[in-house]
């Protein structure tokens, strides 16, 4: 295999769609917290977190290697597919992660570094081998997605404040229709790999009761970044639009009882949603 078949097979595994995702809400934290911003604390900040995440997705990838031969969107990953030895990827998310926690100790303060370190050890060490088990695991596995904000407000600020914790709870409310939404339309694949989730435990229609009551769990934690002084008028007008849209899609799908095109439209629409909310309250910020 060429040089640059294994670098990408390396950078696959840290699955940079996902962790782009992370950077962006990571950005967004540095973005709003009060405090002087330098580029290459920024760039520090950035880097480190992504090798955090990096690193957790590597082992996420190791640890469920056996069941992603049996998920389409999975199978042709390197250790499914047989392109990497299993223990390359152990040493490398090892690695990244032994090089990620201390530098973003370094290039910001103990207290992110350890946010990153929980952030590491949870998605790791308990919601992937809980994944199985149970569909508590992803209401587990939301913690960690959750926190990068907070990272990035405590690089800057270096403390917790109100306002980082309801970046961080927004989050945390998103993820849980966004990822019921993936396995609800990817429900075959999750009982071929042996995972528990959601509409497998309890079935379609909790399921969309679980969407919908997230659903408007959000909405007054999406209002609270301007009653905290953090986003403008901008931000309120366009967090209220996204919302009314993000929870109508998720109505719809409860009231009529839909499936997994629903389920699919939801996806994609919490891809808009936590897009556009985020670029609003990054231009309608303290920072802006």
């Amino acid at each position: 295999m060429s040089p640059s078949q294994v670098a990408a097979d390396l950078l696959s595994l840290t699955k940079p769609g996902l962790s782009s995702l992370v950077l962006c809400t990571t950005a967004g934290g540095l973005w709003l917290a009060p405090g002087p911003l330098s580029v290459p604390k920024v760039v520090v900040v950035l880097l480190a977190t992504y090798g955090i995440v990096g690193a957790a997705n590597t082992l996420n990838c190791f640890l469920e290697r056996d069941s992603d031969r049996s998920m389409r969107r999975t199978r042709n990953r390197p250790l499914p597919a047989g392109r990497m030895e299993p223990g390359v990827a152990l040493w490398f998310g090892i690695a990244l992660a032994a090089i990620s926690v201390p530098a973003l100790m370094l290039g910001a303060n103990v207290l992110t570094g350890a946010i990153g370190l929980l952030a590491f050890l949870l998605y790791v060490l308990v919601y992937t081998p809980m994944k199985p088990r149970s569909w508590v695991a992803m209401l587990l596995g939301a913690v960690p997605g959750a926190l990068p904000p907070l990272m990035g407000w405590t690089a800057v600020a270096g403390r917790i404040a109100p306002p980082a914790v309801v970046l961080s709870g927004i989050l945390f409310f998103w993820q849980l229709p966004h990822f019921t939404a993936i396995a609800l339309f990817r429900k075959d694949e999750y009982r071929a790999a042996g995972l528990t989730s959601l509409p497998l435990a309890l079935g379609d229609a909790a399921s969309r009761a679980h969407v919908l009551f997230c659903l408007l769990a959000l909405v007054p934690l999406t209002l609270l970044p301007a009653a905290l002084g953090i986003a403008g008028p901008l931000y309120l007008a366009a967090a209220l639009a996204l919302d009314a849209f993000f929870l109508g899609v998720g109505a719809v799908g409860f009231f009529r009882r839909l499936g997994a095109e629903w389920a699919r439209q939801l996806f994609f629409t919490s891809l808009a949603y936590l897009a556009g909310l985020f670029t609003a309250l990054m231009v309608s910020g303290p920072g802006a």
